[in-house]
């Protein structure tokens, strides 16, 4: 047995001379040392010995089994450092190439819009306020005149949470929660953009989009002030020839209230699908805040008086750019959005 023993290890340390591969070594691992390998057989073998060469072939075994454990843990590590020299030489970079070209991404058109109405009505002295997306109904309706049973909630076709919660229609509720905060401190002039949701879908309407919400609320604040505001804008973001004119309507958190109507840019005022074939768009509603909004956000209507306005982000990016269809918008058609 200690000749078959000192056979084996000669075995091994010639078979380790020839390996070239991890995979190889692991045979030679097996064939040796594994549960069935020839090493492990001979130790089965031991009760066969006398008592005395039992121990001393039992400690030459563990020798030699220690010695080949160890040659083959060498070999591993010389064909691991080889392998991972041929591939450092093979994979180097020539940092003196040329860098691979790479497309720069940009702002999405809705983006570029609303920060171009910012600029315009913070530069009139106006501030950003924002409102979850997430409203009550207190504050989405009743608080803006608009109770359970009133008729014009079926202008706004909600998605509802619960029967108090649900996602907000326009950003006009962060008008009353910025005049609680803010009572009775005077002026109150705000700005809110943000996303709004109604159950809408076609070329003009989206259930997911965006609204720009303002609101003044001083003393001796007139519907003149609001014209003013408002031609200022329509002036600053499109141009200075623009046809504008505005409509009487009915909102119920204002009084009066109007909306103001652009001339369709897609077809020149001759009327298409997207003005609905009336050579205007409307863009925007506004009017005198109703005294019981104000009631509602704190202030007494005896004293002040204020006036908001609504617009749809996409509305107005579709006149500036000349996109008949809004949804175009969300389609993430990257030829389109490359045109921005």
């Amino acid at each position: 047995m200690f000749d078959k023993l000192r056979e084996i290890e000669k075995n091994v340390s010639e078979t380790l001379s020839k390996a070239r591969s991890l995979d190889e070594l692991n045979e030679i691992r097996v064939r040796f040392l594994g549960r069935k390998g020839e090493i492990t057989t001979l130790l089965r073998g031991l009760k066969d010995l006398k008592p005395d060469e039992r121990a001393e072939f039992g400690r030459t075994a563990n020798e030699v089994k220690d010695h080949l454990e160890m040659a083959i843990s060498k070999k591993i590590n010389d064909l691991k450092r080889l392998e991972m020299e041929t591939r450092l030489q093979n994979e180097k970079v020539d940092v003196t190439l040329p860098g691979l070209p790479f497309q720069r991404g940009g702002k999405h058109p809705l983006s570029l819009v609303t920060e171009e109405i910012r600029e315009i009505f913070t530069g009139m002295g106006f501030s950003v306020a924002e409102g979850p997306e997430i409203e009550s109904d207190y504050y989405n309706f009743e608080a803006l005149n608009i109770p359970k049973d009133h008729p014009a909630r079926d202008m706004q076709d909600s998605f509802y949470i619960s029967e108090e919660i649900l996602l907000r229609t326009h950003t006009s509720p962060v008008q009353v929660r910025t005049m609680e905060k803010m009572a009775p401190h005077l002026p109150v002039k705000i700005i809110v953009p943000g996303r709004v949701y109604r159950r809408d879908d076609d070329a003009t309407h989206s259930p997911m989009f965006h609204q720009v919400e303002g609101l003044l609320v001083d003393t001796r604040i007139t519907f003149g002030d609001l014209k003013g505001i408002l031609m200022t804008f329509a002036r600053k973001i499109f141009s200075e020839d623009l046809e504008v004119r505005y409509r009487p309507s009915f909102f119920p958190f204002t009084e009066p209230s109007a909306e103001m109507d652009i001339s369709c840019v897609i077809c020149k005022g001759s009327g298409c699908r997207v003005c609905s074939n009336t050579g205007w768009l409307e863009i925007l509603g506004a009017g005198m805040v109703n005294p019981r909004v104000l009631q509602y956000g704190g202030y007494d209507p005896e004293y002040v008086t204020g006036f908001a306005f609504g617009m749809g982000v996409e509305r107005i990016a579709m006149l500036k750019y000349g996109v008949n269809d809004l949804r175009l918008f969300f389609d993430n058609d990257v030829r389109f959005l490359k045109q921005f």
